[in-house]
């Protein structure tokens, strides 16, 4: 499904991507650079570091591994009819030992039905769970790809009469 694909995606550009504009880094040109001379370093450096790190902080946040798939659709009311209908039929067999196998199968069909509904829940929890923890693994990636990134170009920058901060 294409909803956690692009719940992913909004996330990393709204969480993420004022996180990175606000922590670049300032350059002072120590050595008395001129204007042209700075912007020329700073996209030599630029690119430099793009091809040392493979990261592009020009580029939008981009999941590097897909989102958890969500469990299969089966909708409320199926696990629930799929619950009720095992309940039915282990109640009834219960019922038949008792001698009431139609209230039997009434109380077994209730709480299969409850059963059904439950562990239709937890699928969804479970799934939920996965995907907040791919989003955070997707966030702690990314951080980690920028740093790189800024450390090279920093480096490159350095060496080449700036002061950066």
């Amino acid at each position: 499904m294409k909803i956690p694909h692009t719940l992913s995606a909004l996330f990393l550009v709204l969480v993420i991507a004022p996180v990175c504009a606000a922590q670049e880094p300032i350059i002072y040109p120590a050595n008395g650079q001129s204007q042209e001379q700075m912007d020329r370093d700073k996209y030599e450096c630029y690119t430099w570091a793009r091809q040392q790190t493979g990261f592009d902080p020009m580029q939008s946040p981009q999941a590097t591994a897909p989102p958890p798939q969500q469990p299969p659709r089966s909708g409320v009311a199926a696990g629930t009819m799929k619950g009720s209908m095992k309940g039915a039929m282990a109640g009834g067999a219960a019922g038949v030992i008792t001698g009431n196998p139609r209230k039997g199968a009434k109380i077994g069909a209730a709480t299969g039905a409850f059963v059904g509904a439950a562990r239709r829940a937890e699928r969804q929890r479970q799934h939920q769970q996965a995907v907040q923890q791919h989003q955070q693994q997707q966030a702690v990636q990314y951080s980690r790809n920028r740093d790189g990134y800024y450390r090279a170009n920093a480096a490159c920058l350095e060496g080449r009469g700036y002061t950066i901060r």
